[in-house]
């Protein structure tokens, strides 16, 4: 008698318990009517993931091991059918990243996981205990071994539950996206997996949680290492596949691959959805300058949330090209969204006035070109305020990244749609969800980037070119390679000195940025851990 294995991909949200179970309660439902006798759920899914510091809180165990009981009483009506359940669990004293078992009212087995990632954005040795032991349990004669996520990364775990006895290896995950990432865990599995012999279930979680984006894209390989079965990237998802004794099979296609910007693309409108969904904002509102970056941030968040939720305002100074108005008015109506003028020249003008006896005999400088922009943070704000949306900032990772930012002016807001996308990313992404339709202007993605902030002004006019700058910053600030490598790859000692010097400087000006999503292996933010205060110099 064959063995069915239902992978369930599920959106978690941190700390809704009992919402997190009914999710898990419906797949068990959808499972049990498909005759399948074991489900897999991802990482921590009644609790949500990461739930970081809630960890440090007693009454988080407590609530969740009543949860946990309950959901295994409902799930008893479904009779043999196995399920697995992550959640934070207190033992002996200790606190373990779990997994347990769920069957006709009973936890029948449980694991702890082994390897607690401690680098990137994980830091479970900061909240969890090690296990130190295989769970294997058996099924319909199929013996069956956990693993949790960062296990399967190193080959000990799965060597263990090989040396358990286990045929199949299931793994719940809560492995976030950045790109690349698919490729890269397909390639540690058939690694630390499928050369030990073993089939493989892999569940990850999909959903957007504070700046981490988890894509889903969960998994079914044979012993060989052949995919059985692919599911959706950043979307819920439900899949069937059986296990014959030797080998699995599916009925279900294989999702579609896709471009590094589609899915970059559907990773971000997928961070936006769920983190004003999950947080509660009845909208969002943004700045709109008639620039590359303004325009993509305003696809993403119609695409995200619909255009009835968004609100783009438009802000003109003296320095506002009439070009940036009417691309900006030509956007707005291609998208249906509600749009507002509101000129800051009387503002502008009553700051110059109120500092005109202050700065007396100095010369206008980027003094006045911060004012300007802080002039549109506060309006911004203050609509946020009224109305309860929250405001999306729209700076890019370069931007970030040397300082071309302002304090309290285009960085005031509540979440940082394209913090982690380089500039030269930016332009990809414009071109790619115009090839799904024609939402962005031509002329807003081939016109020169300009902050507006003075006279017929233009970013390289302090910055060398994006495609320079986004190359040093990659090699600097992802890869850590130092600038003596970055020079010999081909760059000027100039442009090195220049842009990995504005890195160092600006840090202290990220520190007070809005969180925004996480794209690639390492963005600012939890990745990178500069300090402000510091004398060294690479």
């Amino acid at each position: 008698m064959n063995l069915k294995i239902a992978i369930a991909q599920i959106n978690s949200l941190v700390g809704d318990l009992a919402g997190n179970a009914d999710k898990i309660f419906q797949a068990a439902m959808r499972a049990s009517a498909c005759g399948a006798d074991v489900v897999v759920t991802p990482e921590l899914s009644i609790a949500g993931y990461p739930p970081e510091d809630l960890l440090l809180r007693p009454g988080f165990y407590k609530q969740t091991e009543r949860q946990l009981a309950d959901l295994a009483g409902r799930l008893a009506e479904f009779s043999d059918l196995h399920v697995l359940v992550g959640y934070p669990a207190a033992f002996d004293g200790n606190y373990f990243n779990a997994v347990s078992v769920l069957v006709n009212g009973v936890v029948k087995s449980t694991y702890f996981k082994r390897n607690l990632p401690n680098n990137m954005v994980f830091d479970e040795v900061r909240y969890f205990s090690a296990g130190t032991a295989a769970c294997v349990f058996e099924v319909k004669g199929v013996k069956l071994g956990i693993n949790i996520c960062e296990d399967t990364w190193f080959p000990e775990a799965p060597a263990m539950a090989k040396a358990a006895g286990a045929e199949i290896l299931l793994v719940p995950n809560g492995s976030p996206y950045h790109m690349g990432k698919q490729s890269q865990r397909l390639d540690v599995m058939r690694k630390n997996v499928s050369e030990q012999g073993m089939a493989l279930v892999y569940c990850n979680l999909i959903g957007g949680q504070d700046e981490l984006v988890f894509d889903g894209n969960s998994f079914a390989l044979n012993a060989e290492g052949t995919i059985v079965s692919s599911l959706s990237h950043c979307a819920e998802d439900f899949a069937l596949i059986e296990w014959n004794g030797h080998s699995f099979s599916s009925d279900v296609p294989n999702s579609p691959a896709q471009s590094q910007e589609a899915e970059i693309y559907q990773a971000l409108v997928l961070g936006v959805k769920d983190y004003v969904r999950k947080n509660g904002f009845p909208g969002v509102l943004l700045g709109l300058s008639g620039g590359v970056d303004s325009a993509l941030t305003l696809a993403i968040a119609c695409d995200a949330l619909g255009a009835e939720k968004v609100r783009a305002v438009m802000m003109p100074s003296p320095y506002t090209a009439d070009i940036s108005l009417t691309d900006s008015r030509d956007m707005v109506q291609r998208l249906g969204v509600r749009y507002d003028e509101i000129s800051i020249n009387p503002c502008f003008e009553a700051f110059n006035a109120t500092l005109a006896q202050e700065f007396d005999g100095l010369k206008p400088d980027t003094t006045e070109e911060n004012i300007q922009a802080r002039i549109r943070g506060t309006i911004l704000m203050a609509m946020s305020n009224k109305y309860g949306s929250i405001v999306l900032t729209t700076g890019n990772k370069s931007e970030m990244a040397v300082g071309y930012c302002t304090l309290y002016g285009d960085m005031a807001g509540g979440f940082a749609v394209i913090k982690d996308i380089a500039k030269t990313l930016v332009y990809k992404l414009c071109h790619y969800r115009n090839s799904l339709s024609d939402v962005i202007p031509e002329r807003i993605i081939t016109r020169p980037p300009s902050a507006e902030l003075r006279p017929d002004q233009k970013d390289q006019d302090s910055l060398p070119e994006y495609e320079i700058l986004d190359a040093i910053m990659r090699m600097y600030m992802e890869e850590n390679q130092s600038r003596e490598d970055i020079v010999a790859a081909g760059f000027t000692f100039e442009d090195v000195e220049k842009v990995t010097r504005l890195i160092k400087l600006n840090e202290y000006k990220r520190r007070q940025a809005p969180v925004g999503i996480r794209i690639t292996h390492r963005a600012f933010g939890r990745d990178w851990r500069h300090p402000i205060t510091s004398k060294f110099r690479d």
